[in-house]
């Protein structure tokens, strides 16, 4: 008899962090490797968001709250959906978690049996099959590649749709290409969505705060309020206000769902960390205007990594209009040979070979359902990302 079961047997450990686990072990044995596979700002949480943690210490707020979040946490989300969104939420209506991969988990475990089919736009989040695999369900892929600029096409959307769709997942800003979905491609969605009354929609806009040259974020609740009510809006304070380490993931959505969602936390992780819970209240409710900062710098590293992985022969690097991260398509690299003598056969070999001959770590392609291509968070120094992808040019010069 197996001690492992057969929901664990369906899904695969993070590519993502099994890459920041390697990082960390060469630099532990003293090897100079830069490290861009992490999606972690490098900035630090906000000070008056820490202030707001010791002073929660300070007042003994560090007993067991509401299972999906303290009351005055709700009524924070609740502004903030209403400020940047002009979505209204009532307090039955949020979820709060620990972290937004625990939400997508509470929402798909929920709602998914065998034999629903939950379609995911590729190249997607590393997570999201596998929850779909873990609670039962089918990954239904979409290919949306670098010729359509990583976004899914409603044509392409209204022909993977049957009668077991159960789900359609758009991440916008996307990790990993960075890619946002203007209003009228929203709108062009919802079109096709409302043919099919049967599908709800995950709106993971965990990267709405980062968003680049004027661009306008939008959710497609927003956009198309008549999906309201089949539409889980789902956010969090990790990457805007860099707090990755916090673990408070939200989303906003029907009362039944957001209740189906508390019933399977109470039985897993129960509520949130209580300090944790404080410290987004308060970075939620104060000043935004760092936001602004922190998207200029985002902006230039976009630009310089974006230009230096462009003069690459063999590859190309699409501009995103938001997130942190650039997903250049390399399929003019595959087939060449090392001055190993190791021919690279698909991207996980481009990604081992730049780690093993340039040190420099970024995530395959594979990772992410659409190949050849790799991942590069550009969440830290320009000075760093200039080494890194000299690094890479270099590498790739020495390819034949």
């Amino acid at each position: 008899m197996s001690l492992t079961s057969a929901a664990l047997g369906r899904i695969k450990p993070s590519a993502t962090l099994a890459m920041t686990s390697r990082v960390l072990e060469m630099k532990a044995k003293g090897i100079d490797v830069i490290g861009l596979s992490a999606g972690e700002p490098d900035f630090d949480t906000p000070d008056f968001v820490k202030a707001a943690a010791i002073e929660a210490i300070a007042q003994g707020k560090t007993k067991y709250t509401n299972v999906d979040g303290t009351a005055e946490l709700k009524a924070a989300i609740a502004a903030k959906f209403k400020r940047d969104n002009g979505l209204d939420y009532t307090a039955q209506q949020i979820s709060v978690n620990v972290g937004g991969k625990h939400t997508l988990f509470n929402a798909l475990v929920a709602t998914v049996d065998p034999g629903d089919e939950v379609i995911i736009p590729a190249p997607y989040w590393v997570s999201y099959p596998d929850i779909v695999n873990f609670a039962g369900g089918t990954p239904v892929f979409i290919a949306a590649g670098a010729d359509q600029n990583y976004k899914l096409k409603p044509e392409q959307l209204d022909a993977a749709i049957t009668p077991a769709t159960k789900w359609l997942i758009l991440n916008s800003p996307s990790n990993p290409s960075g890619a946002a979905y203007t209003r009228a491609e929203l709108e062009a969605i919802a079109e096709v969505l409302r043919r099919h009354p049967h599908v709800w929609v995950m709106a993971d806009d965990m990267y709405e705060h980062i968003v680049y040259d004027g661009f306008e974020f939008a959710t497609i609740a927003q956009v198309a309020p008549d999906l309201y009510e089949r539409t889980l809006t789902v956010n969090g304070c990790s990457k805007a206000y860099s707090m990755t380490g916090w673990r408070i993931g939200f989303a906003g959505g029907p009362a039944p769902l957001i209740k189906a969602m508390a019933k399977l936390q109470s039985q897993s992780t129960s509520n949130p960390c209580s300090i944790a819970q404080a410290a987004a209240t308060a970075a939620l409710n104060g000043p935004q205007d760092f936001l602004i900062a922190r998207n200029e710098a985002f902006m230039g590293r976009r630009d310089l990594v974006v230009s230096m992985l462009n003069q690459i022969n063999g590859v190309v690097c699409p501009r995103p209009e938001g997130a942190f991260y650039v997903y250049p398509d390399v399929s003019g690299l595959i087939g060449k040979t090392t001055p190993g003598g190791v021919k690279i056969e698909n991207d996980e070999m481009l990604i081992d070979y730049f780690l093993d001959d340039a040190h420099v770590a970024a995530v395959h392609g594979g990772a992410f359902g659409l190949e050849p291509a790799f991942r590069v968070s550009y969440a830290t120094s320009e000075a760093i990302l200039t080494e890194a992808c000299t690094r890479i040019q270099t590498a790739c010069a020495a390819l034949r």
